[in-house]
């Protein structure tokens, strides 16, 4: 494709990520701008670290959500101001991100194949569905404030991915994007107030923000609780990574898992993560989003991710686009995210029904049952998570790991990478047609 046509499918990849991302820091107090320009950096670090192989696009993390909020209140309660609090918060975030490394390390020592005896799609196929279900709720509340707004963005994304040509056929969500921001501000939806105010150009950060403010009268306690509180997360996430890159090799039909590999993907996702957190930007993490962008325009061109990433980097130093950004419409990002949500959950469910996956056993019922309910009850009933000790883990967290557990304790686990080459992450990833017929002599 021409510059032209990537430029157009990068500033897809940019829309479709925004809404969430930047939901991120309007929760927890952290920059908007900063999360915006180091999703770009992260997203650049991730492919270098990945030697520009794996369409990706990082975005900010919902599962830390809770540690911010933990540590935001420790702070305060020691008479620290929200943002005076947060670079704490930032801190744990920090050594969660170093915490990939470690599991990096371990596939690059013992290999692939031995680490994802621990990761079979039994665990991973719920967890990539949990992924989309948990996500669905937020998309049907944005809806619920108008559905015919949202309405307008579902009906323009179905009927250019279904009937459109050429290039209209592969940027439905930007159309849809677009269209149902239009139709909302010619009736009135759209408060332009904050873009009127906002500056052309400015800095993404202050530096009394980021983790290096702390240490010039650092509080060691709040930083341990901080470290306490928020490293466990990074178990979930990392597992979560892996779903996310499953999910990705199932849409691409490239087996990433090998090549780059995880290790690879993993140490970029973490150093992502930890230099975002030192500057007061969010943990980064692979956007389920953009995956659901890939699946539905069928272009995994890495480099169109990477021109997303050059738009964030140049568009953070622009406090008025991120306004235009934050302007937009809640219904209008509920009807984008309710089919974008719905991808994940169905490259979930490819994944386990192209694995084959036998749920006449026992063992694998209870193990989908366990991280499905979990996921969702907690998410649902138990007010997004729950506390554990000095954390609070998200249900998505709570289910992977108990996942993860059940795996490696319930007898039976016969799985092995590598042996069967559809199956691994729900696709042929062999690449050559030639070689899969040859094979299938």
């Amino acid at each position: 494709m021409g510059i032209g046509k990537k430029t157009v499918l990068g500033l897809q990849h940019l829309f479709a990520m925004f809404g969430a991302t930047v939901l991120v820091p309007v929760i927890t107090g952290l920059s908007v701008s900063a999360t915006l320009l180091f999703a770009g950096i992260g997203t650049l670090i991730f492919h270098l670290c990945t030697r520009f192989k794996v369409p990706a696009f990082l975005g900010s993390s919902f599962a830390f959500l809770g540690g911010y909020a933990v540590i935001s209140e420790m702070g305060m309660a020691k008479g620290l101001t929200l943002a005076q609090s947060l670079p704490y918060a930032c801190i744990g975030v920090f050594c969660a991100g170093a915490m990939y490394f470690i599991l990096a390390g371990l596939f690059r020592l013992f290999g692939t194949g031995k680490v994802m005896r621990f990761f079979p799609p039994v665990v991973t196929g719920p967890i990539i569905i949990a992924i989309g279900l948990c996500l669905s709720g937020t998309a049907i509340q944005s809806c619920s404030q108008n559905w015919w707004i949202a309405l307008v963005a579902i009906v323009i994304i179905v009927v250019c991915n279904i009937w459109g040509k050429r290039m209209i056929k592969i940027v439905p969500i930007l159309l849809g994007v677009l269209g149902s921001y239009a139709v909302a501000a010619c009736f009135g939806m759209v408060d332009w107030s904050g873009v009127k105010e906002a500056a052309w150009v400015g800095l993404p950060f202050r530096m009394e923000n980021t983790v290096f403010s702390v240490f010039k009268s650092p509080d060691w306690g709040l930083i341990l609780a901080a470290i306490i509180a928020i490293l466990p997360i990074s178990l979930a996430t990392m597992v979560e990574h892996i779903g996310d890159i499953c999910a990705i090799s199932s849409t691409t039909g490239i087996n990433y898992l090998e090549n780059p590999g995880l290790n690879k993907t993993l140490l970029g996702d973490g150093l992502a993560t930890s230099i975002a957190s030192l500057f007061g930007a969010p943990a980064n993490t692979t956007y389920g989003e953009n995956t659901g962008v890939l699946n539905i325009t069928k272009v995994y061109d890495p480099s169109v991710i990477r021109i997303a990433a050059y738009f964030a980097i140049v568009l953070s130093f622009c406090p008025k686009f991120s306004a235009v950004i934050a302007a937009m419409p809640a219904p209008t990002i509920g009807g984008v995210s309710l089919i974008l949500y719905g991808m994940i959950s169905a490259v979930g469910v490819r994944n386990v029904v192209e694995n084959k996956v036998d749920f006449t056993e026992s063992r694998n019922m209870i193990i989908a049952a366990v991280i499905l309910v979990l996921a969702i009850g907690i998410k649902y009933g138990a007010g997004d998570a729950i506390s554990i000790g000095f954390t609070s883990l998200s249900g998505l967290a709570v289910a992977a790991l108990v996942g993860i557990i059940l795996n490696a304790v319930l007898p039976g686990n016969t799985y092995e990478f590598g042996k069967n080459k559809r199956g691994d992450v729900a696709v042929n990833l062999i690449g050559d047609h030639t070689q899969e017929i040859e094979m299938q002599k």
